[in-house]
């Protein structure tokens, strides 16, 4: 079977995008009636990004297959509509580990191991075999893979792989291999110069290490690239003007498919690649893409037309950096767009609600217990460690008595129980020995909200990352006072729902909904809070 290959590198700086546009490149083709995979190439040396601080690398995704992996399979997987698994991310740990092992075992025959062949060998060993892998609900192998390569060109720790997809594109041949590179056209000084030498500097290295791009994608701010900037990076970096695409400042990550599209992406691609020749697209897949792109272009048509805001605040602990939290951001963005709002959001840091934070930051603590109150609904996402724990539970307990909708993930879950443990159970030492080790007080349908934006089914499956859970011998303590656990696990045993009968809308899960999100297919508890802000869910459960 013929296999294309679409290479997206980065040159000038880190987080310029490539997720964004190696996505968006993926949803086009698939909206042609391809079947598309992705793989993403991260350069460090850890085995994966279970072990990673979400301020250091932004939010760990977690697959279908329990596989803690890099945040922009989750974009991969919201924009395609795919499931991938944990071996659509490639480390430079996993790589090394691989062929170390293959060495022990003698698989070298006593040759000198290098890093050329090698480790270039596994790289393309491993990107074709994944490349094969089914990941939507067609179960036929991909036609096409997006391969997005972490880190900027010209790193010490990118250099392997540079060089593997050197080869490789020998290997597969020049018809089944193109490369998008992305890189940077700044504004400079108070004429606002367009500056085209990071760029040519970016694509001079590429092509000295022996890749030559067929597209580069040009980042820059809301105007576009100036008169005569396209044509410049066009003389000075060996391509034609179409092969220059601006990819501007958008209002929404979801206008990028379409901003390509017009600049003649899919056009180049299908030509550059021949697909017309060597790939055929069945009818039911033809039309399929057909509707994709149209319901994409009515997403993001209709979001430049709300006016109704919906404000949500996320009471969190790495609030700092707001890619730790990108896939409950996505999510809340999905269900506001389905309840055509307009999403308002504030980030509150959980420990400026805490009392110390009065006498140490009178400003921020009053500036968060401000925002808490304006919200029209609360997100406590999950987390690790005692820090801003009290602040979570304070945000909980506002919720609760004040009636506005809460929604608690992981931790959120634990946080509500927690704080209904002591406000409501008379437990004021409550707490999860995950957070205090020695508390001598741990914690452990047919008419829940959230079974009925669930489709009503009596099982649902969703993905977790959590360590701790509620108590079961506290259970009944709980909901002789009106907390109900809805939702357990298989066994009966683990709680993995709560809802509150008696509130608008005050429910804990103990899985991550985020994560299987799509734009298209929002997340039912992240609908049901948006829903109730706005004081429409009731109304729309009575729809269903």
């Amino acid at each position: 079977m013929v296999k294309k290959y679409v290479l997206v590198s980065g040159g000038v700086i880190s987080g310029i995008g490539k997720g964004i546009i190696a996505s968006s490149t993926g949803l086009l083709l698939k909206t042609m009636g391809l079947k598309v995979t992705s793989i993403k190439i991260d350069p460090y040396l850890n085995i994966d990004a279970g072990t990673l601080s979400p301020l250091d690398h932004g939010e760990v995704f977690v697959l279908n297959d329990g596989g803690e992996v890099d945040l922009d399979l989750g974009n991969y997987e919201r924009y395609l509509d795919v499931t991938l698994t944990r071996s659509n991310n490639i480390t430079t740990g996993k790589i090394y580990r691989d062929v170390i092992e293959r060495e022990r075992k003698g698989d070298y025959l006593g040759k000198t191991v290098q890093v050329v062949p090698h480790i270039t060998d596994a790289i393309q060993d491993w990107v074709e075999r994944v490349a094969t892998i089914p990941v939507d609900d067609s179960g036929e192998e991909p036609d096409v893979c997006i391969i997005e390569l972490g880190g900027t060109v010209g790193d010490i720790e990118s250099a392997p792989f540079v060089e593997a997809m050197r080869q490789f594109q020998f290997r597969v041949g020049h018809e089944n291999f193109a490369l998008i590179h992305v890189s940077l056209v700044p504004t400079i000084g108070s004429v606002g110069e367009q500056k085209t030498k990071p760029t040519q500097a970016s694509i001079r290295d590429l092509r000295g290490l022996g890749l030559t791009p067929d597209l580069i994608a040009c980042r820059c701010e809301k105007t576009g690239l100036d008169e005569g900037i396209q044509a410049k990076i066009s003389m000075f970096c060996h391509v034609q003007p179409n092969q220059v695409l601006a990819v501007r400042d958008c209002n929404s990550v979801y206008h990028v498919p379409e901003l390509l599209k017009d600049q003649g992406m899919v056009d180049y691609l299908w030509k550059r690649l021949n697909i017309e020749n060597t790939i055929n697209i069945s009818a039911p897949l033809k039309q399929k893409g057909i509707d994709m792109w149209k319901k994409w272009n009515q997403l993001t048509s209709s979001q430049e037309r709300l006016h109704d805001t919906v404000t949500i605040v996320l009471v969190g602990k790495y609030t700092n950096l707001q890619d730790s939290y990108a896939s409950v951001v996505k999510a809340l963005e999905h269900a506001s767009l389905n309840c055509r709002k307009k999403l308002v959001m504030k980030w509150v840091e959980a420990s400026d609600l805490e009392p110390e934070a009065r006498s140490a930051n009178p400003v921020k603590y009053h500036e968060a217990w401000q925002d808490l109150c304006s919200a029209q609904g609360i997100l406590v996402p999950g987390g690790f460690g005692n820090r801003g724990v009290e602040g979570k539970i304070a945000a909980a307990k506002w919720a609760r008595e004040q009636k506005v909708p809460y929604l608690g993930i992981c931790l959120g879950l634990q946080i509500a129980v927690i704080e209904f443990a002591r406000n409501v159970c008379g437990m004021p030492e409550a707490h999860s020995i995950e957070l205090d080790e020695n508390t001598s007080t741990p914690d452990g349908t047919e008419n829940s909200r959230l079974r009925k934006l669930y489709g009503g089914g009596s099982s649902v499956l969703e993905r977790h990352r959590h360590r701790y859970e509620i108590n079961p011998e506290m259970i009944s303590k709980f909901e002789a006072k009106g907390l109900q656990f809805v939702g357990k696990d298989e066994t009966g045993e683990r709680m993995e729902i709560v809802e509150m009968a008696d509130h608008p809308y005050f429910v804990g899960v103990q899985y991550h909904p985020e994560y299987l999100t799509r734009p298209l297919k929002p997340s039912a508890p992240f609908m049901g809070l948006i829903l109730a802000a706005t004081g429409d869910l009731e109304s729309h459960l009575a729809s269903l």
